[in-house]
């Protein structure tokens, strides 16, 4: 969740003396998408396992040393052995994901050694019981869980003056494209490792902006879902009604991989009731010539607070014309100044309920309740408060039960106004296949005294993510274009189940501009690159 208005744990590995960084070679095993090593895998070249060992010395020198990305919390003590195991069992015909490392984040239930706690040192016990339904997809596909990632703590929902990629479990994460600025949130450990090449894609979370941001500020690919094609069984919750988890990627390619996986029916979670009948091979969707004939509707409302966002999605238009899309400039998205007040009150509501009903199926926690969590903040406020409270938590505590008049009535009309009067209106108005905005402006530097300085297209309505995410429809984030040696990124959003029409879109984009760099991990904006320090002799 990124917020509408907007002591480190030891990690499970050994900290290795600070190295030089791996050379940022485009052919380097770490910048290779999923196909490329899972061809490589196929051809004997590669194993599961040595892929794993890889991604782990790569964590060690760039995110626990080194530049100190802070973006993984813990890896699977598991993951060799499970990589062993999938190298023997290869065959001919296994699937996409087979064999190779997924890092989650860090609110999303693994039943193995690795902990789950929306990175509060109020969830270190007891491992979830069981895994997340996204989760035994993964494993179902042969994917390799290779550990949690670090996020903005609770999902970024337990403060508004918080900064975006802080927990109390594992300090503040960084950006990888320049050190001093932030990641974004709430998904900031899962975008960062993957844009940093600790590992080939990830898993976050949105329920407004948190995939969507992060994957824009740190120069990737961010996948959306309509909500409910993905389960959210076994994830610690912001709210029923927007919560979504979604793949993080180099590419559209292995978004959409990873997106094939995740999507489906659950028995655990009713809004995937419908999911199988949408639910397919993302892959076929891409195709190379996918803007051409596309009509392609610029919500103009949604830039204009930022002058590189609106030179970057100047130039994106440009480009999209000059592959054959029917641009429409600008659209008019209605209602767009009136979602924030209903959305926030149903989220204040949902987040009390849903959060209480999770933590009373989770054994081996001291806390059972929202209010548990408000006291154990009071009581480890040296750790856990040390620059930010917990207004929101506060707020969510004051509600009342989901039958209360205000929260049915906030409800209605946050899903009417950003759906069938918002998004969908605009679509047949103008006789769209999508919405295009900027994602976001580059990354704003982190600021742990007064929290984020979001730079986005509208910040009183918290970015470009609000109209999809409170409507539960699709949006698509991709690499654009740069500002000062920082990633920024346009974003597609559509109507319900419209996962196909933007992976089309998006990837027609990316293939015709090729808008992704790998990061140089400068010290700032403009600056040098980061460059170890000789040990001093005593």
């Amino acid at each position: 969740m990124l917020r509408p208005s907007l002591l480190c744990a030891a990690l499970a590995f050994a900290v290795l003396p600070t190295t030089p960084l791996l050379a940022q070679d485009s052919h380097d095993i770490a910048w290779q998408s999923v196909t490329a090593l899972q061809q490589r895998m196929d051809a004997g070249k590669l194993t599961s396992k040595a892929l794993v060992q890889e991604d782990i010395a790569r964590i060690r020198k760039i995110d626990q040393a080194g530049p100190m990305l802070r973006s993984v919390l813990e890896l699977n003590p598991d993951a060799g052995k499970i990589a062993a195991a999938a190298d023997a069992k290869r065959t001919s015909s296994h699937g996409p994901l087979y064999g190779i490392p997924v890092l989650l984040k860090d609110n999303i239930d693994t039943g193995d050694h690795t902990l789950t706690t929306a990175g509060s040192l109020a969830l270190i016990g007891a491992p979830a019981a069981q895994d997340a339904a996204l989760v035994t997809r993964l494993r179902k596909a042969g994917a390799v869980i290779l550990g949690k990632a670090n996020l903005s703590e609770w999902a970024d929902f337990r403060s508004a003056h918080a900064s975006s990629g802080w927990t109390g479990r594992g300090g503040q994460t960084r950006n990888p494209y320049a050190l001093d600025r932030n990641p974004c949130g709430s998904s900031s450990g899962s975008a960062v490792a993957v844009a940093a090449g600790l590992v080939p894609v990830a898993v976050g979370s949105e329920t407004d902006g948190s995939i969507i941001c992060p994957a824009s500020m740190n120069g990737i690919v961010g996948i959306k879902p309509t909500l409910g094609l993905v389960s959210r069984s076994g994830i610690i919750p912001i709210s029923h009604n927007q919560d979504t988890a979604g793949p993080l990627a180099r590419n559209v390619t292995d978004a959409a991989i990873l997106l094939s996986a995740l999507a489906g029916s659950d028995p655990r979670d009713p809004a995937t009731a419908e999911a199988d009948k949408h639910a397919t091979d993302y892959t076929r969707f891409l195709d190379p010539n996918g803007l051409r004939g596309k009509r392609i509707g610029v919500v103009r409302q949604l830039a204009g607070n930022e002058p590189n966002a609106d030179r970057v999605l100047d130039e994106a238009i440009a480009a999209m014309k000059a592959q054959g899309a029917i641009i429409v400039d600008p659209v008019a998205l209605p209602h767009l100044a009136d979602l924030g007040d209903p959305e926030m009150t149903v989220m204040l509501y949902d987040f009390k309920h849903d959060l209480n009903a999770y933590l009373a199926d989770r054994k081996g926690l001291k806390v059972k309740t929202l209010a548990d969590l408000i006291a154990f903040n009071q009581q480890e406020s040296a750790r856990e408060m040390t620059w930010f409270g917990q207004d929101l938590f506060e707020q969510a505590q004051a509600k009342g039960p989901l039958t209360d008049k205000a929260y049915l009535n906030a409800l209605t009309k946050a899903k009417q106004l950003s759906g069938p009067q918002g998004i969908d209106a605009a679509l047949e108005a103008n006789h769209l296949d999508a919405l295009l905005s900027p994602s976001w402006g580059p990354a704003y530097l982190t600021d742990l005294a007064l929290g984020d300085h979001i730079v986005s297209g509208n910040p009183t309505i918290g970015g470009a993510s609000q109209p999809a995410a409170v409507a539960g429809y699709p949006s698509i984030t991709v690499p654009a274009g740069w500002a000062h040696d920082l990633p920024v990124g346009i974003v597609f959003f559509g109507g319900k189940w419209s996962e196909p029409a933007l992976i089309s879109i998006a990837y027609g984009f990316e293939q015709h501009t090729h808008a992704w760099q790998a990061p140089k991990f400068l010290d700032t904006v403009d600056g040098k690159a980061y460059a170890p320090v000789p040990a001093q002799s005593h």
